[in-house]
């Protein structure tokens, strides 16, 4: 991660362009794989760098506090870690010209397809494949007809295409994370070898530490760091700004009781649910390191510290929003555009209040709803 400081500073000049755009342009996903971010979630044996989630987590984190859109893209350098359910053989392939992959999928809804002789004929349309302007390899959410042999029962496949065998439908327009280019996927009767396939969250075919770390926890995880970096910015914003005049020459914001008070618990409240969700972090990530599986109970806090931090920085981005005044109105302003980006993050299915549902099940020693952990 030696490049960070020049991914930082590119995405500071060029973050406009990403809202304009709609997406992050290639060139700058190039810089993010010069910078190590798309070999993070791969296999040392296939020369990644597979990174313990805490370093990488905190990566994400720093270019969120950039630009909530860039620091999203950059967080699909752990959706690698998916990849490692693929057969060794077709790993070995997709990393044959080095670890720098990116991969991106549109993997809801999932689409009923026949099976065919020697894998599956995929064919429909697919909503959310953040960043798939830059990837590499483009994945879609596939439920056979008929149930096979590599097939988990009630668990979804997810079949791996070319970008040339994608279509890619530009419908991305939205308030908050704009620069994600977050469009379908169409797929018209492609056959997929079963080999391209793996089922999403299921066992890895690599044994390495990063493997054993619970995978759809760690895809909540990245996400909701995003916000956290957005929820920083804003407030740094709003707490350097304290010192300006009042345009109506009232006492400046850091001289009033409220600004101080609101400025303080807004501060408590991100650091809170920041600690909480790297303590969770490195806790389970020191159990898989040992060689003992996480157990389901690691699983969910992982899932509760990121629904939760989600949420507060969403609530943090707001209060800073709201300390900046008349100023905080103008549109492609710092706190406009954090509000915004803050916002959409707790709407992802991954981060949404279901999952303090699920997680209060589990804490309570009750089943939670299917698919939770």
């Amino acid at each position: 991660m030696g490049q960070l400081e020049r991914v930082l500073r590119v995405v500071g000049e060029r973050r406009g362009e990403f809202e304009e755009r709609g997406y992050v342009p290639r060139d700058v996903v190039g810089e993010f794989k010069r910078a190590g971010i798309y070999r993070a979630g791969v296999p040392g044996r296939f020369g990644g760098d597979a990174l313990a989630p805490g370093e990488f987590l905190r990566v994400v984190e720093r270019i969120a506090e950039v630009d909530g859109s860039a620091g999203w893209v950059a967080s699909f350098g752990a959706a690698t870690v998916y990849l490692a359910g693929l057969p060794l053989e077709t790993q070995a392939e997709l990393y044959a010209d080095g670890p720098d992959v990116v991969f991106a999928g549109g993997l809801f809804p999932v689409r009923e397809v026949p099976r065919v002789e020697g894998g599956y004929r995929v064919s429909g349309r697919w909503r959310f494949a953040s960043g798939c302007h830059g990837a590499d390899v483009l994945g879609v959410g596939i439920r056979a007809a008929r149930e096979g042999a590599g097939e988990v029962p009630g668990r979804p496949l997810t079949a791996v295409l070319r970008p040339a065998q994608v279509e890619i439908v530009e419908n991305w327009d939205v308030v908050g994370l704009r620069g994600t280019g977050s469009h379908d996927l169409a797929v018209d009767g492609v056959t997929v070898p079963e080999e391209w396939t793996f089922v999403r969250g299921g066992p890895a075919r690599v044994d390495e530490p990063l493997y054993r770390y619970p995978t759809v926890p760690y895809a909540a995880q990245v996400l909701a760091v995003v916000g956290l970096g957005v929820a920083r910015a804003a407030l740094d914003h709003v707490t350097a700004d304290g010192s300006r005049p009042a345009w109506t020459g009232a006492p400046r914001p850091a001289d009033r009781a409220a600004y101080r008070i609101s400025l303080a618990r807004a501060e408590a409240q991100l650091r809170s649910s920041r600690a909480l969700f790297y303590e969770t972090t490195d806790a389970v990530w020191a159990t898989v390191v040992s060689g003992d599986p996480a157990s389901r109970e690691q699983a969910s806090l992982l899932r509760l510290a990121s629904a939760h931090l989600a949420q507060t920085a969403s609530e943090v981005a707001l209060a800073a929003y709201r300390l900046g005044g008349t100023d905080a109105l103008a549109a492609g302003g710092v706190l406009e555009r954090c509000l915004r980006d803050a916002s959409a993050v707790p709407q992802h299915a991954f981060l949404q209040e279901s999952v303090f549902e699920g997680a209060g099940a589990v804490l309570a020693g009750v089943e939670p709803f299917p698919g939770y952990v």
